[in-house]
């Protein structure tokens, strides 16, 4: 047994999300959002590197000397699988390794809005799901793909950094491809997907402009194509999409969005009330003629009105989803006050007066006169 799994169980024992592993403190768990030391001594550059070492393979020794930061997938002693990433610091090696639980989630374990399930019914198009690091992205994808693979049949190809949940073909045929293992990138991945007969394309992440472009391709070829971005709204989705590509192409992408994109989800982790766990909390944007037109005219910016006006669609902002959820005592407000968009909303709800006094009325930290 690595040395290193016996961090990685307390960690599972503890319910954490992830274990951090750094020099000069001891190792780190991610708890609910938080990260909390546990009882062990400080970890040095000398020790800490042993640790990582005895997990990785030669070539991803070779590598990690040679400057690359490593992305890969890691099965305990036990089984757990874990997301692992091995980087390099002024002070020496740094490692997060990110529980990957065995069984897929299913949408209703998630709790997500039941217009998630419709958006897994398109044969063509993009669904993105979005959001910071951290928020549960890969989780509601997998949710996704396991509910087509339960109610479908069809050829789902999976394009992931790493592998994290690993999908058993059920009714549909499920092929997992791992960069690095598998394929060189992204755009690599799904230029040779489209030659694969595929119905649905996962893409882990849309990256770089030539990943963009190729999803792009895809879903007008009458693909579902499924995939992130590391973006805090639907307006700064469009934005970002559009401003990933070349100027000269702004025109022909802004078209595809107002065409082929079906939906984007953007997601939030909050505390549950009695801190113990978090929630899932959903912006939601469903494309109809209204928003087509608000993106080929450059006026996203008027697209937070038609998701707030267009709750019978299934769509709803943030701000409204997160009211929502505190008056059904499914979230802690003061978690929800400090992910909301307009906090003057959230103050009559907030308990912790130290958090609204870090802030001004339009949600910005105060600043002190010079």
């Amino acid at each position: 047994m690595a040395r290193i799994d016996a961090f990685l169980k307390l960690g599972l024992a503890q319910g954490c999300s992830d274990v951090h592993l750094a020099v000069g403190v001891p190792p780190m768990l991610r708890m609910n959002g938080d990260l909390m030391p546990i009882k062990f001594r400080e970890l040095t550059d000398t020790e800490l590197e042993t640790y990582i070492l005895e997990v990785l393979s030669t070539s991803q020794k070779e590598l990690l000397r040679a400057g690359t930061d490593l992305d890969f997938s890691y099965v305990g002693d036990e089984g757990a699988r874990f997301r692992v990433n091995v980087f390099r610091k002024d002070s020496g090696y740094g490692a997060v390794f990110r529980y990957i639980p065995g069984d897929v989630p299913t949408l209703e374990q998630l709790h997500v809005p039941s217009i998630l399930t419709d958006f897994c019914d398109y044969h063509q198009g993009m669904v993105l799901v979005t959001g910071s690091t951290g928020t549960g992205k890969s989780t509601t994808l997998a949710a996704m793909i396991n509910h087509i693979n339960q109610t479908k049949s069809l050829n789902i190809i999976s394009l992931e950094d790493p592998i994290e949940f690993v999908h058993p073909s059920k009714m549909s045929q499920i092929i997992q491809r791992e960069l690095g293992s598998h394929v060189k990138s992204f755009a690599d991945g799904v230029r040779s997907a489209m030659r694969e007969d595929p119905d649905v394309i996962l893409v882990g992440e849309l990256r770089d402009a030539e990943t963009i472009s190729m999803a792009m391709t895809a879903a007008e070829t009458g693909h579902l194509v499924l995939g992130t971005l590391h973006t805090t709204g639907a307006v700064k989705t469009l934005d970002r999409v559009i401003d990933a590509l070349p100027g000269e192409l702004r025109e022909q992408t802004k078209a595809f969005l107002a065409s082929s994109l079906k939906a984007v989800i953007t997601q939030v982790l909050i505390k549950t009330p009695d801190g113990r766990g978090r929630r899932a909390i959903f912006e939601i944007l469903v494309n109809n003629r209204a928003i087509a037109k608000l993106i080929t005219t450059d006026q996203t910016h008027q697209i937070p009105s038609q998701l707030q006006t267009g709750k019978a669609l299934g769509m709803q902002l943030m701000d409204q989803a997160l009211l929502d959820a505190i008056a059904a005592h499914e979230i802690d407000p003061n978690d929800a006050y400090l992910h909301a968009g307009d906090k003057r909303k959230f103050q009559r709800f907030v308990t912790d007066t130290a958090i609204v006094s870090a802030m001004d009325t339009s949600g910005n930290p105060q600043v002190a006169d010079e």
